[in-house]
């Protein structure tokens, strides 16, 4: 049970980075200004760069390919993101719950990464096939 659920915990985990890189690609110029309104330079190579990534490490972990350091770098990417996306603290009112909800979110999920990135990816993985 314990290699079913280490697999599945590692799919729902790249689930999100995996739509959410593909949703990037599919629309560059809306992440690019997305990134410009953080006011972060070089909007259109960083929100190409951001896609390729969530994509990459999204399959890596599901497959459990360098495993650790998927997960180790998704959850360095989401903290990133949640303090520079889901600011709660920063926007008005009306809007703080929504935001304060998708920050811990995502604290939440970069919890999970930790977990991976501790505990590895089990046996079900590309990993424990190559310590073989």
């Amino acid at each position: 049970m314990q290699q079913t659920l280490t697999l599945a915990g590692r799919i729902l985990l790249a689930w999100i980075f995996l739509s959410s890189g593909l949703e990037k690609l599919g629309a560059l110029q809306g992440t690019a200004e997305a990134i410009a309104s953080t006011g972060l330079p070089l909007e259109f190579p960083l929100a190409v760069l951001v896609a390729v990534f969530e994509v990459t490490a999204a399959a890596a972990l599901v497959v459990g390919w360098y495993t650790r350091a998927a997960a180790l770098a998704l959850a360095l990417f989401t903290v990133a993101a949640s303090f520079l996306f889901h600011a709660y603290w920063q926007v008005p009112p009306a809007q703080q719950h929504v935001q304060q909800l998708l920050f811990l979110k995502n604290l939440a999920i970069t919890g999970g990464l930790l977990s991976v990135g501790a505990f590895g990816p089990g046996g079900w993985s590309v990993d424990a096939r190559r310590a073989r």
